[in-house]
């Protein structure tokens, strides 16, 4: 049965009349009777009957008139959640973070919107820059990562924001000799072995970037994506590597600025171009400013 004849029904039960109901709904009275025609057919039980020069409700029609009220009843309950959602953050976002990224920015985004109705379905991604359309198909919200020398991702279908920028500093063992530098060239590491992440990953870019500037070629022995691995093998003399300032969890590790470079990756945040009409998106990017804000506060 169609709602808004449902609603011409309950009208006239309130008002008593043809025309009183064609009026209260800006209808003509032949438009209202031709509507509860309709209804009638729909309900295959008679829901009126005359009675004088007036139409009365059947038995059938009473009992119409009350599950018409549970239905508009429920489509008002569900017209006014719909406006608390466009209105108000409220929802499940799902959001895909590189995973250095979210050990930093997710336990404190989750804080932030705890209390605002909005659920976040976090996944760690490791993949590059360059996955993220594809991740888009799969996700709401995606945080990345570049080589503030490379560009952002250009596409009519991705929009990005960079949300902040994290030095990546030299990784040294306690006991090397450059230990006590204040920052160390790239040159006086000619001889060292490196360890880096896969290629296509910031840090790894970061390092290329460095050596052509420098012209100086890193001899890369091992490649770890796992930061944490990196770190236990700088610590038992495996080699030297780069790492992300804010990154760094090992104690006994050392770390020193490379001299006469800038060396950074860029966080972003990725979505679709209309996801941020969602409220809920909207919140969730909020947090991650706030929170990458703190950060680097």
């Amino acid at each position: 049965m169609d709602a808004e004849r449902l609603r011409v029904l309950r009208e006239l039960a309130d008002r008593g009349t043809v025309s009183a109901t064609a009026a209260a709904l800006s209808m003509t009275p032949s438009a209202v009777s031709q509507q509860l025609k309709i209804l009638a057919r729909e309900a295959g039980v008679a829901i009126l009957e005359p009675d004088g020069r007036r139409l009365r409700l059947t038995d059938a029609g009473h009992a119409l008139v009350l599950r018409a009220e549970d239905v508009l009843a429920a489509l008002d309950r569900a017209s006014a959640e719909m406006a608390s959602y466009r209105g108000s953050p409220r929802g499940r976002v799902r959001v895909a973070l590189f995973p250095s990224g979210a050990a930093l920015l997710l336990p404190g985004v989750l804080a932030r919107i705890s209390d605002l109705g909005v659920e976040i379905e976090a996944q760690d991604v490791d993949e590059p820059a360059s996955a993220v359309p594809q991740l888009l198909a799969d996700f709401d919200v995606v945080l990345t990562h570049r080589d503030e020398r490379a560009p952002s991702l250009i596409s009519p279908r991705v929009r990005t924001e960079a949300l902040m920028r994290e030095p990546i500093d030299l990784l040294l063992g306690p006991g090397h000799p450059l230990a006590d530098r204040s920052e160390v060239g790239l040159a006086e590491l000619a001889d060292e072995s490196w360890i880096s992440v896969r290629g296509g990953f910031p840090v790894d870019d970061v390092l290329q970037s460095v050596a052509a500037a420098t012209g100086v070629q890193p001899r890369v022995v091992q490649r770890i994506n796992d930061f944490r691995v990196i770190e236990e093998l700088v610590a038992a003399g495996h080699g030297v590597a780069l790492m992300p300032r804010y990154a760094l969890a090992h104690q006994g590790l050392v770390c020193k600025r490379l001299a006469g470079v800038r060396a950074a990756r860029i966080y972003e945040l990725a979505t679709r171009p209309a996801a941020t009409d969602r409220p809920a998106v909207g919140a969730v990017l909020a947090a991650f400013r706030e929170e990458a804000a703190n950060v680097k506060g």
